[in-house]
């Protein structure tokens, strides 16, 4: 299922969604974190992009194991090059996972934190809404998850770059 798509291995194609969607997602989460403005603006784009992005990473890691056992079953990859595109493979499982946590983040972000500054409280309010300190370890916890699922779509467009361009 994951394989082709019109005749061309579906991983290069999909990939490019979870490498914009990704980071995108990253920044999104740190500025609705961080700028109260932008909160009443951006919190269905980011409840979306909380789902798409996870999704997104989760269709290339699949579409990425398929191209591997295509490569493999037709005897195109090497056994010296075998450890590049295994170390290439676990950068996306890594990538998969980091999408998945920020993507959580994001969500709770957007349950938890009010979208507008004003309505916020010291403690826990009436309405169910929390106080700073949830605010604040959510704030924290969403820019180390940001930082995290950046690095590894690096790490891994970057293995994966270096493994097509220096050959089998």
């Amino acid at each position: 299922m994951f394989e082709e798509f019109m005749g061309i291995p579906a991983h290069p194609l999909v990939l490019h969604a979870a490498v914009v969607f990704v980071p995108l997602l990253a920044l999104l989460t740190v500025g609705y974190a961080l700028v109260p403005l932008i909160r009443p603006h951006t919190r269905w784009v980011l409840g979306l992009l909380a789902v798409g992005a996870p999704v997104a990473a989760l269709l290339a890691k699949l579409s990425g194991d398929a191209f591997l056992e295509r490569m493999r079953a037709a005897n195109r990859v090497t056994p010296e090059f075998l450890p590049k595109l295994e170390a290439h493979q676990e950068f996306g499982d890594i990538t998969l996972y980091a999408g998945i946590g920020l993507g959580v983040v994001a969500l709770a972000l957007v349950r938890f934190v009010p979208p507008r500054a004003t309505d916020a409280s010291p403690d826990a309010s009436a309405d169910g809404r929390p106080g700073r300190p949830l605010t604040l370890a959510l704030q924290a916890l969403s820019v180390v998850a940001a930082c995290v699922a950046v690095y590894y779509v690096i790490r891994t467009g970057d293995s994966g770059a270096k493994a097509v361009w220096e050959g089998q």
